[in-house]
């Protein structure tokens, strides 16, 4: 194991049978975190990204069976912002310091292209690089608000079992996700995706053909983080994700992507009160702050036991720039863009 784990290290690739001993075997874990936590300071140093998360809408035309916005859940309060109070709450982000915005909504049509596109045009005049994180469009949305001056998209592949997809996702297809992905490519966007770790019926197997896919995929940023079971879902008898699970995929995927973004997951945290530190100290480079205000950080509910709702931006900012500055970390002043 501690030879895989070196090579790894040390040439960035593994075969989909070392990916797999490695997430079934704990014995080693600890050595895994390290070799991780090294290669993201050779190449990326000791820098933390921040980046400021607006989430302006809990509407969504979808029904995935794990997610709490999921259209046929009657229990939770919808909500949108309307792109006043959406620019108000980035011009308070830019306040605190934060150099990229990441916004993010259900699939909610609401939200048009034009809409978007004129968005996006005037938060870029605050001086911001530009997450979206929308859902599923067509190449030709992707290209409106890349003209618009959108920088990266976000778009997690939840799983790379087909099947699984299929079945958890229903009305949706993975042919389509795929397609997505590759024209967020083609279009030049910063390409975020990722994995849900513990979903009913998936195997380590499958987790192995995920970190491949990000490779393969040459994806600019990988977020995981474990299934957390909302009793508002056909799921919500299910056993979860287990936070160690979720932690090895996000490091096996550091020693092959060397230079790649890698965010400590707020469901991380929510599974173990020092997550996010954990997470930074295992592969991690990126945090996504909420700097969403009021009420609407309550009602963005995908998984129950979500962190910091009750806070506010200014407090969240301070706790974890001391949370960063505490393991010897340092906060990023520039945009957090990959550098290869």
């Amino acid at each position: 194991m501690l030879s895989i784990i070196d090579k790894g290290k040390n040439s960035h690739d593994l075969t989909k049978d070392e990916i797999i001993s490695l997430l079934g075997c704990s014995t080693y874990d600890s050595a895994l975190f390290d070799a991780a936590n090294c290669v993201r300071e050779k190449y990326l140093g000791n820098e933390v990204h921040l980046r400021g998360l607006i989430e302006f809408s809990n509407i969504c035309k979808q029904d995935c069976l794990y997610c709490g916005l999921r259209k046929d859940n009657q229990n939770v309060k919808r909500y949108r912002l309307d792109p006043e109070t959406i620019i108000d709450f980035a011009t308070k982000a830019k306040s605190y310091g934060y150099k990229t915005l990441v916004l993010q909504s259900g699939e909610d049509p609401f939200y048009t292209t034009d809409l978007i596109c004129d968005l996006v045009t005037k938060l870029k005049k605050l001086d911001f690089a530009i997450t979206l994180s929308i859902g599923e469009k067509t190449f030709e949305e992707y290209k409106a608000y890349r003209e618009a001056g959108a920088d990266r998209y976000l778009l997690r592949i939840e799983t790379t079992d087909k099947s699984l997809y299929e079945k958890l996702d229903p009305n949706m297809s993975f042919d389509n996700r795929l397609r997505c992905l590759k024209d967020l490519k083609a279009l030049g966007y910063e390409l975020g995706t990722g994995s849900l770790i513990g979903l009913p019926g998936q195997t380590l197997e499958s987790l192995a053909d995920d970190i491949l896919f990000f490779k393969a995929m040459d994806a600019d940023m990988i977020g995981v983080g474990p299934f957390i079971p909302n009793p508002d879902t056909p799921l919500q008898n299910e056993a979860g994700g287990t936070f160690n699970l979720a932690l090895k995929v996000m490091a096996i995927t550091r020693l092959l992507m060397p230079d790649i973004n890698i965010p400590a997951t707020t469901a991380m945290e929510t599974l173990d009160k020092n997550g996010r530190i954990i997470a930074l100290q295992s592969g991690a480079n990126v945090v996504m702050p909420n700097v969403t205000e009021g009420e609407y950080r309550k009602l963005y509910q995908l998984y129950p036991g979500k962190i910091c709702t009750g806070d506010t931006p200014a407090h969240c900012r301070g706790c974890i720039t001391g949370k960063i500055t505490s393991i010897g970390r340092e906060i990023s002043q520039d945009y957090g863009g990959r550098k290869r």
